[in-house]
């Protein structure tokens, strides 16, 4: 039960931005925050393994990131006040599990656009340029990212067979100003992104070679 003492739980999620203007077009909570997140980054390296010795410790770029996560959905809370709820009461999940989905599809009025002008002979060969998604995990993780898998187990069912419990597991790429560029505002997000993890390295007491056992590092013989 929640009392007037007890902290504001912040919920992570999504928020689908318009590039050009930085407009935020829709949020996304989490009903429920994920109980654990993977991180993992590979490094890019300006060399091929194997390749050049000049090249072993130069960095081509921001590291590559991946990002895995579950999330639970449940209707069970909105159930319990179905005049509240009707959307929930009548459908299940089918709208909360749309929102993510369509994360990762594009809007059916562009697929008749591009399908259209196929017909007519004058199909773009770029499709329309999605807005831009956004991982929000707290204040300190704001990440433009990429959806590469999107997994959902349906769990339970109402008597309509309407889901209504769900786990959805996300796997994701951090977008960086490799795949953007530095005047998009997904690259100014992963510029400041890679700033603040600057700053909270910096605000690490420094520690001396003793820590690990040694008085110095020395590469002779």
């Amino acid at each position: 039960m929640t009392t007037p003492m007890s902290p504001r739980l912040v919920r992570g999620g999504f928020a689908q931005v318009q590039p050009s203007t930085g407009r935020v077009l829709r949020v996304i909570p989490f009903q429920y925050n994920a109980d654990s997140v993977t991180r993992t980054l590979t490094p890019r390296g300006a060399g091929t393994e194997g390749g050049d010795r000049l090249e072993a410790l130069r960095l081509a770029g921001p590291p590559q990131e991946t990002i895995r996560c579950d999330v639970e959905l449940d209707a069970t809370d909105f159930l319990e006040f179905p005049d509240q709820n009707a959307g929930v009461a009548e459908n299940g999940l089918h709208a909360a599990l749309a929102l993510i989905e369509l994360l990762v599809s594009p809007r059916s009025q562009d697929l008749v656009a591009e399908n259209a002008m196929a017909m007519a002979g004058t199909i773009e060969i770029a499709p329309a340029e999605a807005p831009l998604t956004v991982l929000v995990l707290g204040r300190n993780r704001v990440l433009p990212v990429r959806i590469t898998e999107l997994s959902v187990a349906e769990e339970g069912f109402d008597t309509a067979l309407n889901p209504i419990r769900a786990r959805l597991s996300l796997s994701m790429r951090t977008l960086t100003v490799d795949d953007l560029g530095y005047a998009h505002r997904g690259g100014l997000l992963s510029l400041a992104r890679l700033r603040q993890a600057e700053r909270f390295a910096a605000s690490v007491p420094g520690a001396t070679l003793g820590a690990l056992g040694l008085s110095a590092i020395e590469g002779g013989a």
